[in-house]
């Protein structure tokens, strides 16, 4: 069985380097610079690529949420309202496009509704990602195949029956799924990354790790697992405000996450026993009985 979808110019699949993406998402807080300031530490980290959200905010905005009001850094004010003022417009994504093009680092986004799709097909982003959210919302999975690019389904707060709609929707040709749990931050017991196995089980397409828990180690762990793409929110301080900041990670540490990621693909070696020359020094001074 093969699993690999090109992104780019980038393999990603079993036998490849672990696609890492720093997701900005909407911690920048609506603020151009703030973004510019993440790609530029995901850049330093070593990432393959970095990821934004986009949405219509009267679309994807469930009714019964639109009305309740929020404190914010711009007021109390309407969560639909909130939702407005983080998003980026047209401007705003030509000078991200021109950023990350600058920077030498790939760009794309988590669609949420019809119109973004369309709004973002006039980047020639290389990949689009579903975010869990949407994984039900099977007419923008149809409208997503029609751009002919490779797709990234999340499937946290959803069934495994669900998961397999969304895939017999979508296809697994240019496919990727990630596992996820849609907990900010999620707890260390509901991270269940014993699902990428089972993901790898059922389905023919490359599994990656979509992560939001505190730390690092869950990540290291779900490439030892067979996760082949590795996605984390990245942010220039935890403390800042925002829904995502809690479960995402600062600078230093998403260099760390990259080592950590690159070592554990290093140690997990091709699975065949064998006496390294390394070894030899240490077999001819302590075995006593040559086999």
């Amino acid at each position: 069985m093969t699993r690999k979808v090109k992104i780019g110019n980038r393999m990603v699949g079993d036998g490849h380097p672990t696609y890492i993406v720093a997701e900005i998402g909407v911690n920048h807080n609506g603020d151009l610079e703030i973004a510019k300031q993440m790609i530029d530490a995901a850049v330093h980290a070593g990432v393959e690529a970095v990821k934004f959200q986009k949405r219509t905010p009267e679309l994807s905005t469930p009714d019964e949420q639109k009305n309740q009001m929020r404190e914010t850094p711009w007021g109390y004010i309407t969560y639909l309202e909130y939702r407005r003022k983080v998003e980026f417009g047209e401007a705003e994504y030509r000078e991200i496009d021109r950023y990350c093009k600058k920077r030498n680092v790939p760009w794309f986004a988590s669609v949420w509704d019809e119109p973004s799709v369309d709004f973002l097909e006039r980047f020639h982003t290389p990949a689009y990602k579903i975010p869990s959210a949407a994984l039900t919302d099977h007419n923008l999975l149809r409208h997503l195949r029609k751009t002919h690019k490779p797709l990234i389904l999340s499937t946290g707060m959803s069934t495994l029956e669900q998961i397999k709609v969304a895939v017999d929707v979508l296809g697994t040709e240019d496919l990727v799924i990630t596992h996820a749990t849609s907990t900010y931050p999620c707890e260390p017991e509901e991270l269940n990354l014993r699902m990428i196995a089972t993901l790898r089980e059922t389905f023919p397409c490359p599994i990656g790790y979509s992560g939001h828990e505190v730390g690092l180690v869950p990540s290291a762990v779900a490439v030892a697992l067979g996760a082949c793409l590795v996605e984390r929110h990245i942010t220039l301080d935890r403390a800042m405000w925002g829904s995502d900041q809690s479960a995402s990670v600062e600078p230093g540490g998403f260099e760390r996450l990259v080592k950590y990621i690159r070592v554990t693909e290093s140690a997990l070696g091709d699975g065949e026993k064998k006496v390294y020359e390394s070894e030899m020094s240490s077999l001819n001074r302590l075995r006593r009985v040559k086999g």
